[in-house]
């Protein structure tokens, strides 16, 4: 099996993930893309105002129904950080013959050299980074690395959870399902 591994805050998940995980899932001929939230991620702040249990939740809402996903709650049960070495090393441990690809958006292309052990991450799975039509960020292990082109969708989660506190509406960036859970649970106010 071809498998992509899509780790992240997911803090909220939003339809620019969903985008990645299928165009990925698409031009790589990927069997499933398995997503992967963090638990503790070593390269960004915390991981913001709601808990890691309400993140899955909100994962597993945005994902319901679509074969072509799953949800590894490997990062969470560790209850540590969550460093992309580990999770590739737990994955490849289990996959037997199965191709490993790991994703990441094209704004961690400038960051790659400073990731723990990322010559064994380069080792143990194809490593991809989804970029943007006129995408030029420098990536000093490029030749290492395979971009896949997605269509440009300028969507972050912080800028949901701004729009959220202000009380302005989302419901275009996230999934209809998403969107519910956030208004019944009163998250990020």
């Amino acid at each position: 099996m071809r498998i992509g591994l899509f780790g992240g805050t997911f803090n909220p998940i939003h339809i620019g993930h969903l985008i990645l995980a299928q165009e990925c899932w698409y031009k790589l001929s990927l069997d499933k893309v398995i997503f992967i939230p963090s638990y503790i991620p070593p390269h960004k702040e915390s991981a913001g105002d709601i808990s890691v249990a309400d993140r899955l939740n909100l994962v597993r809402h945005a994902l319901e129904g679509d074969n072509r996903f799953e949800i590894s709650t490997y990062e969470i049960d560790s209850k540590d950080i969550s460093y992309t070495i580990n999770t590739v090393e737990y994955f490849k441990q289990r996959s037997g013959n199965d191709e490993l690809y790991f994703l990441a958006g094209a704004d961690w292309a400038g960051t790659i050299t400073e990731w723990k052990n990322i010559e064994k991450i380069l080792e143990l799975v194809n490593f991809v980074i989804v970029t943007r039509s006129g995408w030029k960020e420098k990536c000093e292990v490029k030749d290492e690395i395979q971009f896949v082109e997605i269509p440009a969708i300028d969507i972050s989660s912080t800028e949901i959870r701004e729009r959220i506190a202000e009380c302005r509406p989302i419901d275009h960036l996230v999934p209809g399902s998403v969107v519910r859970v956030i208004r019944d649970k009163g998250l990020y106010k």
